[in-house]
């Protein structure tokens, strides 16, 4: 941290610098040659008279109240009185330093949101289908993710996942599958190769997904599961859903993750759905009732989310149009 040279006369500067080692004394004329984002400890009226943009912490006699209520008004992160530091003022400053950074990194949250959302795939042009898609993270960021992708004329690759927990961490797994899905061919291949690199990684998060292949030629949808609730569902116009359940572990718990294999054919007007468990939060009563709730919504096309959620949302569907 650097503390500030007074332009005017301290007569306890001494005693305040031998309170507050390590600093690195600087001069005002030599403010911009510093990094903006350190901490500086300095006189209140110099604050008030250069108004630098270094977050600072300011420091005045016990008279100068409407210099530090000026000073704080105008960005101060504290004021803290010459001849009366705190008890302990090493321990403050870190605190401070802390809090500081950690506000840093809220006003750095909306736009990571937008870059975040920048990596969702973009809409792709195919004969007879259309891919749809509802993407609601509970905060800024989100756990829960979809992708797809053409692997040749013939055949799109697709995935959706749910990251364990929330946060900055949970968001960037989610950019790393982003990243590394290219060099994946078929579902199994893909959730195999996640789960060898979370495993390897030692990453304390689990990933549960559904990764499938739609062959546009005959139809069909070759699909696995990595652990992932709610099962897959089958939507088709005058029948009842279909609820694709299987049993498996999630990615990032096991080397010998098994990944099986299943296949189902899409009729005219039907819909292959895939949800993260945040889809069923709208809903009421335990596991069963919320999934029954969710699929007769899904049916009606009248799924809505709230606009405040406690856990994020991501809803893909496949949709064969004629």
């Amino acid at each position: 941290m650097y503390f500030i040279q007074p332009t005017r006369s301290i007569p306890c500067l001494d005693q305040a610098l031998t309170e507050l080692p390590s600093l690195q004394i600087i001069q005002i004329d030599d403010l911009d040659l510093y990094d903006q984002t350190i901490i500086a400890i300095a006189d209140v009226q110099d604050f008030l008279k250069y108004q630098w943009k270094l977050p600072t912490i300011v420091l005045a006699f016990e008279h100068e109240g409407a210099a530090l209520a000026q000073a704080w008004e105008q960005g101060a992160l504290a004021g803290w009185v010459w001849d009366n530091l705190p008890k302990n003022p090493v321990h403050s400053l870190f605190k401070i330093d802390a809090q500081y950074k950690r506000n840093q990194d809220s006003r750095d949250l909306p736009s990571a949101a937008e870059l975040q959302k920048r990596l969702l795939p973009n809409p792709i042009e195919l004969p007879n289908y259309q891919f749809e898609s509802f993407f609601q993270p509970s905060a800024y960021l989100s756990g829960d993710w979809y992708d797809y992708w053409k692997l040749n004329d013939h055949e799109v690759l697709f995935y959706l996942a749910d990251v364990s927990g929330h946060g900055v961490t949970s968001s960037l797994l989610t950019s790393w599958m982003a990243a590394f899905h290219g060099r994946s061919k078929t579902p199994r291949q893909l959730i195999q190769k996640l789960n060898a690199m979370l495993v390897q990684e030692n990453i304390e998060k689990h990933i549960t997904m559904v990764a499938g292949t739609l062959n546009l030629k005959t139809n069909t949808v070759c699909w696995s599961s990595a652990g992932h609730y709610p099962p897959p569902i089958i939507l088709e116009q005058n029948q009842p859903p279909k609820i694709l359940t299987t049993s498996s572990f999630p990615l990032g718990l096991t080397e010998d993750l098994e990944v099986e294999e299943h296949h189902c054919v899409l009729s005219h007007h039907s819909r292959f759905i895939l949800c993260s468990d945040g889809a069923l939060e709208p809903f009421d009563g335990g596991l069963n009732d919320q999934f029954n709730q969710l699929v007769e919504h899904l049916q009606n096309d009248s799924f809505q989310a709230p606009d405040h959620v406690a856990d994020d949302i991501a809803i893909l569907s496949i949709c064969r149009m004629n």
